[in-house]
Formats: structure tokens, sequence, C-alpha cells
């Protein structure tokens, strides 16, 4: 009800309806995408008015906590790791590896500051992001022993019969199985059963060749295939000094 007072009130201020309430469920009409969009863009600067009061303020975080997806290893190229150890002495990093809806799961939750994850199709209001410089890329792969291993072209009807390995997380994910399928809520994990001939896999390049020496990457059409690579934080609580820089140095490398 107190959302619909709001909203109720926001159409009065404005002058005219921004929804369609003819259907079950109300949905924006051409006003409404308008004003949303203003909308979205007056939250993006208020919460760059919040890292700015962060950074005024000076408070550098005694801890922070960074989670970042397998498809990337920027944050361990060239040398932000030490120019951040430089620079931020006195602050905890803490660090491991996350997925997709995980954190984001992880960030609302407050108990992690800065995400770095696939770009995914629509964020909730409570986070903001930026897209990263570069992209990753993901291949096709089997153990070098699987039977899909000597096989020329192959189409993505032709592995639906051949167990599949995937990424699902702990939170609610729009990744799904068919068939045979078993899952991990990390790549390293998915590799590891790929290396195993447990199944065919989707990986990131970067992570096969660091470590997948005993897979073979298959010839499928739509691969490789670039994905790009978000940064993202709890609007409500920006990333102090230290995460602010930490995400100024990643908007200004390549993964």
């Amino acid at each position: 009800s107190t959302i619909s007072i709001a909203i109720s009130n926001l159409e009065a201020d404005i002058g005219c309806s921004l929804f369609d309430r003819s259907g079950r469920h109300p949905v924006l009409n051409d006003a409404g995408q308008q004003v949303r969009r203003h909308i979205e863009a007056i939250l993006a600067e208020s919460s760059k008015l919040d890292a700015l009061a962060v950074r005024l303020v000076g408070k550098i975080e005694s801890t922070l906590s960074v989670v970042t997806t397998d498809l990337t290893s920027v944050v361990f190229q060239g040398d932000i790791m030490r120019r951040f150890a430089d620079t931020f002495p006195d602050t905890e990093l803490r660090y491991g590896p996350s997925e997709d809806a995980d954190v984001l799961n992880l960030i609302q939750e407050g108990m992690v500051d800065v995400g770095l994850l696939a770009a995914q199709p629509a964020y909730p209001a409570d986070i903001t992001m930026i897209r990263l410089p570069e992209r990753a890329t993901y291949g096709l792969y089997v153990s070098k022993d699987h039977a899909l291993a000597k096989s020329g072209q192959l189409n993505l009807e032709e592995l639906e019969s051949v167990r599949r390995l995937y990424i699902k997380t702990y939170a609610p994910s729009i990744r799904t199985g068919r068939g045979q399928a078993w899952s991990a809520p990390d790549y390293l994990t998915l590799m590891e059963f790929a290396i195993a001939g447990f199944g065919w896999a989707e990986l990131p390049h970067n992570l096969v060749n660091r470590f997948g020496r005993d897979l073979v990457e298959l010839n499928v059409p739509g691969y490789p295939r670039g994905v790009n690579i978000d940064v993202a934080w709890s609007r409500d609580r920006p990333p102090g000094p230290a995460g602010q820089w930490l995400v100024e140095q990643l908007r200004s490398k390549a993964c």
C-alpha cells in the first residue's frame, strides 16, 4: 500500500498516468518508460553523491570484501594488488570466487563490498554497476579422453544427449539444466568435472588456459562467445575510499 500511495502521488505530481492498468498486472506505459529513465539517472547521480560524501569524510575501510567471477583474472593482472597494498596498508582484503546471482545476493546481504560478475540481463534496484572495458570469452570443453574430443564440428542439439556441466548458484538463478546435467556454483569445479570426463562444460578461456591442459575445445557454431564483465556494489552501502579506488582501477584495466 505504501508503494501504491507513492506511485499515485508521483502520477499526481507529474499530471498523467504512468501505468497501463487494463491487465491483471500494471505495466509501465510510454510515459512511465520515459519517467523511469529520468528516475534511473537521478538514482545514479545520487549514488555518485553518496560516494563523494564517503571520500570527503575520508574514512577508510578496515576491511574490504571482494568476490569475483572465474571469467576474469583482472584483479591479479598488472600491479593493482601491489598498489592496493601500498595505498591502503591497514585495510584487510578479503577475496574469494562467486558467480552470477550469488554475487548479487552476497552484496545485498552486506557480506561483500564489491563484486565482479558476468553481465546480467537485469539488476535489482539496490545494486549499482559499471561495465568493464574488455570482455571475457567462453568455450565448450571436454576431457581429451572423452568421445567428443575427436569429433569435428558439432551443434548444440548433438550435445543434448551428453551430460552437461553447468553453473548453478545457491541463490535463485536463471540457469537450468536439461536432460543429463551436473551443476556446481563455480567454474573451477566444473573444469575438474570436465577433466575427469563427466561431460562437457562451458568454461572461460582464461581459466582453461591456466589450469585445463587436459581439456579439448569443441567446435560448435557460436563459440567462442564473448561475455561482458560488470563491477557491482550496493546502492545503499557504497564502498569506502579503498573500495572506490579498486573500482576505478578495475574500470581502467583490461580483463
